[in-house]
């Protein structure tokens, strides 16, 4: 585990390097095979390069919606923010892009919206109380998508993510400081 610098061995994703220490290196035969053909040898494995989490391109967002920072992303069981704030309170996509997803049919989510955006980046709001645009509808920055709500939850808030090649990042590295 040092040696691939992991410290928790839970942690491991599918498709990640791990280096393996080995007594034995690759060989040779010295004779041909069972069959008379060509000596046969041992060939290294492949690397893998490991998938990464950090974007290669950046994005530039504005906050969803006004309110209070009720919880921040921590990576592990909260991959989002939620902002709290009063039902209907405007939420406004982040950055340009596509509409991907706007339904109510992922469980725990609510009313979702999921826009998607240049650079294979996606931004994810839920809970919302209204859905005001279609999937395949073109979005811009600050233009006004849903009503925060508390759909599927217990408090009015809004649920934001963003994902990078499909993975959770933190939002507050692309948002502007409050």
């Amino acid at each position: 585990m040092n040696m691939n610098g992991i410290k928790d061995p839970n942690a491991i994703d599918v498709g990640q390097l791990i280096r393996v220490r080995s007594g034995a290196t690759a060989s040779t035969s010295s004779g041909g095979s069972a069959t008379g053909g060509k000596p046969q040898t041992t060939q290294p494995p492949v690397r893998t390069p490991r998938p990464t989490t950090t974007p290669a391109r950046s994005i530039s967002l504005a906050w969803p919606a006004e309110g209070k920072l009720a919880r921040g992303f921590n990576g592990a069981s909260h991959n989002g923010l939620t902002i709290a704030n009063t039902a209907g309170t405007p939420v406004t996509a982040a950055a340009a892009g596509t509409v991907a997803y706007s339904g109510s049919g992922l469980r725990g989510y609510g009313n979702m919206i999921i826009v998607r955006h240049d650079g294979q980046y996606l931004s994810i709001y839920a809970h919302n109380r209204k859905l005001l645009v279609s999937e395949g509808q073109k979005v811009t920055r600050g233009q006004r998508i849903a009503e925060m709500g508390n759909s599927d939850s217990s408090q009015v808030g809004l649920y934001f993510e963003l994902r990078y090649d499909g993975k959770s990042v933190d939002p507050t590295r692309f948002l502007p400081k409050r």
